[in-house]
């Protein structure tokens, strides 16, 4: 791999340990993934923040690096294991709590944002089509390849972080025109009328084509009517279907900025009623939710004000946690909807959501209308789950 004067001069040390250790990281991805060169990317998104995941040794490794580590790009946090302001409303212990905030601060020290986020698209990092990008988060990742046209890799939480520290990444994968096009023709002969059913298509996807990229094809709405998907439909698919083992990236027909710049694949499948029911049936597992979550990936400001206006006032009876960036949170708070979900009794966090929260143990069963949230609320915390449209969800908390 061709390395410029300045990448020889930070693997020689010249810029710091820190950085001399990112480089050394980039050159070995390089070297195995057959990269002709660094390329410099417009910004990170970096995942590894979660004290429930990095335990003390990640902590103690990122306080080393932040000795002498600073960003060369501008760089942004995935999801911390709590709301860094109001972690105590989320039963979280002291003990946990003063490590999450190690963590982040030695983040901050290296210069990045603590935006704390698996939408940094919604928090000021949001790519143009066709920058390269350095993020790490699968939802993200397949957001900007795919609904964005940016171009990016999915990294590891330290491949991210020397990205960031050295602005620039291995040239390979879908930063590469080839592993970017199409491969299998999808058919949707349906209509997608929620965020949940888009994450119900994600994994009939991944079940259907796992690892081709696919060129879906609305059969039961027409791209640019009123029916045609919203963002946070296209979230919703970008978060389940690397979940469910497909790529990070999809291509949408009329939709998606390069779903017509490569030739149509002959390949086909469809998905109609029948794989939607199968996926919603296969996450429901018929258990009475004891958390109602809504907002993996983290919720939008559209997404907000319906959650209000579904609830209306009316008080829940069941645990409703909603998710969001702290920039969207404070959005919110300006139009008053956090201060109506929350007189309502429901919770409205930032900077975490629950697949990185230590919650296993403290419910055994949550409704979400995310289908990548139901397989890690399986998963990690090993609750009972049910993927359910928004409305049903704040039904649910109503009781």
């Amino acid at each position: 791999m061709h390395l410029d004067d300045d990448a020889r001069r930070l693997l020689d040390g010249a810029g710091g340990d820190a950085a001399r250790k990112s480089m050394e990281i980039l050159v070995a991805l390089g070297t195995i993934y057959d990269a002709g060169r660094l390329i410099p990317v417009r910004s990170a998104q970096i995942s590894g923040v979660s004290y429930a995941n990095l335990g003390d040794a990640g902590l103690e490794l990122l306080e080393d690096w932040a000795r002498d580590g600073r960003v060369a790009c501008p760089s942004t946090l995935n999801p911390a294991g709590m709301d860094l302001v109001a972690w105590r409303a989320m039963g979280i212990p002291q003990e946990f709590a003063d490590r999450q905030l190690r963590i982040v601060r030695a983040y901050e020290r290296m210069g990045v944002v603590p935006s704390c986020t698996c939408t940094p698209y919604f928090a000021g990092n949001r790519p143009a089509p066709g920058e390269h990008v350095a993020w790490s988060e699968s939802s993200a990742v397949t957001f900007a390849n795919s609904v964005l046209g940016a171009r990016t890799n999915r990294e590891g939480g330290p491949s991210a972080l020397a990205a960031a520290l050295c602005g620039r990444t291995p040239e390979y994968g879908l930063h590469l025109d080839e592993p970017r096009a199409p491969q299998v023709l999808v058919r949707v002969e349906t209509v997608l009328p929620s965020a949940a059913h888009w994450g119900a298509l994600g994994v009939a996807l991944g079940r259907l084509a796992p690892g081709r990229v696919p060129l879906v094809e609305l059969r039961g709405e027409a791209p640019g009517s009123a029916g045609a998907p919203a963002e946070e439909h296209l979230m919703a698919l970008a978060a389940a279907l690397p979940t469910f083992g497909g790529p990070s990236i999809f291509h949408v027909a009329g939709v998606t900025p390069e779903a017509g710049r490569y030739p149509r694949p002959a390949d086909g499948a469809a998905v109609g009623p029948r794989e939607i029911d199968e996926a919603f049936a296969s996450l429901d597992d018929g258990a009475e939710p004891e958390l109602v979550f809504v907002g993996c990936p983290h919720a939008s400001l559209p997404t907000l004000r319906r959650v209000a206006g579904l609830l209306g006032g009316r008080p829940v009876r069941r645990t409703l946690w909603v998710a969001t960036s702290r920039a969207v949170r404070e959005q919110a708070a300006r139009e008053g909807l956090v201060a109506a979900i929350e007189a309502s009794g429901g919770l409205v966090v930032a900077d975490t959501c629950f697949v990185v929260a230590p919650l296993a143990g403290r419910f055994r069963s949550a409704v979400t209308d995310s289908a990548k949230g139901c397989f890690y609320a399986r998963g990690p915390n090993a609750m009972k789950v049910r993927l359910a449209t928004l409305e049903e969800c704040v039904e649910a908390a109503l009781g």
